[in-house]
């Protein structure tokens, strides 16, 4: 009889250990703590916390979970058997200070970089603004997009001498549609558009995407380019919060893993 209870007991141990449970998260920190990272690195699911840093992950016993944030330092937990018996847990994350040594340059500075501009006598410099000159404050254009802006800009009067349209600079954007520049050149803006998209979701969400979705370093830019390549790359990618950037990634990891194998 004892026996038969051992072995109970056994089973209900080992069920308890594999036992996979999805579990109800919070993080706290001294700022805002919505778009945290949440990695479970044992079991390969990730997640990111909402508005009030309440996220929801499915895990299992002595898994490890690894929070991470630019505000907040990196911080890691393992789960425990009360996480697992409640399923919640709460976390609180420690601010990321990034304070400046203390130097001197003429004056005594603090290294607080706040309180040395407040502190800091100096004249600021002039702008277009000042002295009556309207200027141009929104994004520098690219090459690229400046050549598209300058092929297909239609003006009648450019190079006019009051007769009529004008000369053959005139012209110019018709041209430039007949000829096919003008479509090249939308072309190139495009791809200029998707591989700086590429890029920055690469350099954001990259250290993290492949904690939990590994892949050797030498494939790792070449699994950005197979996404960019996607026709849906824009839509599922531009100005979307990381949550849906990384299912996206996730999707296309899958497709990228069949597509290596030998």
């Amino acid at each position: 009889m004892k026996q038969k209870l051992l072995f109970l007991f056994f089973l209900a141990s080992l069920n308890f250990y594999g036992q996979t449970v999805e579990i109800l998260g919070k993080v706290t920190g001294v700022s805002d703590v919505e778009n945290i990272h949440v990695i479970n690195k044992t079991g390969q699911a990730y997640t990111v916390t909402d508005a009030h840093g309440e996220f929801k992950l499915r895990v299992r016993l002595h898994d490890t979970i690894v929070f991470t944030s630019i505000r907040y330092k990196l911080q890691e937990i393992v789960v425990s058997n009360e996480t697992v018996l409640n399923k919640a847990v709460l976390v609180k994350l420690n601010e990321q200070v990034n304070q400046l040594d203390t130097v001197i340059v003429g004056k005594i500075l603090t290294g607080d970089l706040l309180s040395d501009i407040k502190n800091t006598k100096g004249d600021r410099p002039l702008n277009f603004f000042d002295v009556g000159i309207p200027g141009y404050t929104g994004r520098i254009a690219t090459i690229n997009e400046r050549q598209l802006s300058e092929a297909s800009g239609f003006n009648p009067g450019l190079g006019s001498s009051g007769y009529g349209l004008g000369a053959s600079v005139g012209f110019t954007p018709i041209i430039n549609a007949i000829s096919g520049r003008t479509k090249m050149l939308k072309r190139r803006v495009k791809i200029e558009q998707k591989d700086g998209l590429m890029h920055s979701i690469k350099s954001r969400l990259g250290k993290d995407f492949f904690a939990s979705n590994p892949l050797d370093e030498d494939k790792q830019m070449d699994f950005f380019y197979f996404c960019s390549d996607d026709a849906n790359f824009i839509k599922y990618c531009k100005n979307q919060n990381d949550f849906k950037v990384l299912v996206f990634l996730r999707m296309k990891y899958k497709q990228y893993l069949e597509n290596i194998k030998p």
